[in-house]
């Protein structure tokens, strides 16, 4: 396993709970939009085994071109130990890289695409919207939907409608609004639903995708194989 340490170089505070940590490309570091990667604090590959407790899965906000390997997340008062520990970690200060992989790429085969995702979540599709602006070629529509109750609503400049680019945002703060949109967008039984927030979040929405006829090659989820299958096995039905 190839470890690739880097250095932050910049830190922006996206809202009162969100950051962006900007990592230095390293040498030899790659990714594609939707990528994922694992960042490991100073001291997790100390010792015998693996600190587990200070690696966390990260999805990478930020596109190649960019220059810098993007990292938000939210960190709240109450965070763990991980969050608490990055929480301190200034510019500078190294982390490292491993294990980087793409589950959630650009599916171009003409279709509707929608977004979901629950508050930082939309980290993830950052980077895939920006290359769809810069790329449209086999993709119809795109329409994003996040919900997040703290309101302070993530890349506001990025994720606005934009009809010349045939892009749609939508932003709500409750779930049951949050659910009666998603049961509307799955009136589209073509379309692709990439889905991407906790696991109950995701199982909900798989659910109500579902029920309404959505199946689950439809549905994109930000998990390897092995896992999605937990989520999705071949032959689940309702």
């Amino acid at each position: 396993m190839q470890i690739h340490w880097t250095k932050i170089h910049k830190i922006i505070d996206e809202t009162p709970e969100v950051k962006t940590f900007y990592l230095q490309l390293p040498e030899g570091f790659t990714w594609e939009e939707g990528s994922f990667t694992h960042m490991g604090l100073k001291g997790f590959n100390e010792g015998d085994k693996p600190n587990r407790g200070l690696v966390r899965h990260m999805s990478i906000s930020t596109l190649p071109d960019e220059n810098s390997i993007g990292i938000t997340t939210r960190i709240k008062e109450q965070c763990s130990e991980y969050k608490a520990f990055l929480k301190e970690h200034k510019i500078g200060d190294e982390v490292a890289l491993f294990k980087t992989h793409c589950n959630v790429p650009l599916r171009r085969e003409n279709k509707n695409i929608y977004f979901l995702s629950s508050g930082v979540g939309l980290a993830t599709f950052r980077p895939l919207v920006l290359h769809y602006f810069d790329q449209q070629d086999g993709i119809t529509h795109i329409h994003s939907l996040n919900i997040d109750s703290t309101k302070d609503y993530l890349f506001p400049s990025i994720f606005k409608t934009n009809k010349e680019k045939n892009f749609t945002a939508t932003f709500v703060d409750n779930r049951p609004t949050y659910y009666e949109e998603v049961k509307q967008l799955a009136e589209d039984k073509d379309g692709i639903f990439y889905v991407v927030g906790s696991d109950e979040f995701l199982r909900q929405n798989i659910n109500v995708l579902m029920e309404q006829g959505i199946k689950p090659d439809q549905i994109m989820l930000d998990k390897r194989e092995s896992i999605r299958e937990e989520f999705l096995p071949a032959n689940k039905t309702l």
